[in-house]
């Protein structure tokens, strides 16, 4: 045969691949955006347990006989929470106390019901209403010391 008989065809492209089964890079990809929601979904599940559980401990210290030892049992609940943010921060006396359970953002403790526990546990006669508003701020503290933040 000569070159100049020699016919040649046109080009044939492959068919184009199909869009399923999807490449194993994407398979990879999918798995690990899985594996990221479901640790996200896990890490929220445990901390609104964990919210649960310390508002739980709370407010069994609630049920005390009476509502001096209500108090006494709040002060001591925020005062084990508050070592969770500073160490030093249960050796806090009067002022002084009322200012770190204030964090700075409020003056609810200083100025506000929360002075009720600087000496509610102490006495033989403490209001009931101001126990019930002083339970409502100092739960919140509370829920807040136990997650870490100041």
């Amino acid at each position: 045969m000569k070159p100049a008989e020699l016919v040649l065809r046109d080009v044939h492209l492959p068919a184009a691949p199909a869009w399923w089964p999807p490449a194993p890079g994407w398979w990879a990809l999918v798995g690990l955006l899985g594996l990221i929601a479901l640790f996200l979904f896990l890490h929220q599940w445990r901390r609104r347990r964990r919210q649960r559980e310390w508002a739980r401990w709370f407010d069994l210290a609630g049920q005390a006989a009476t509502p001096a030892a209500q108090v006494a049992a709040m002060s001591d609940l925020l005062r084990r929470a508050a070592r969770r943010v500073d160490p030093h921060a249960d050796r806090l006396r009067e002022e002084d106390w009322l200012a770190f359970l204030d964090g700075g953002k409020t003056a609810a403790f200083s100025q506000g019901d929360g002075r009720l526990l600087l000496d509610g546990g102490y006495r033989p006669q403490v209001d009931a209403e101001a126990v019930a508003r002083l339970r409502a701020v100092a739960r919140a503290r509370f829920l807040e010391l136990m997650a870490g933040r100041r």
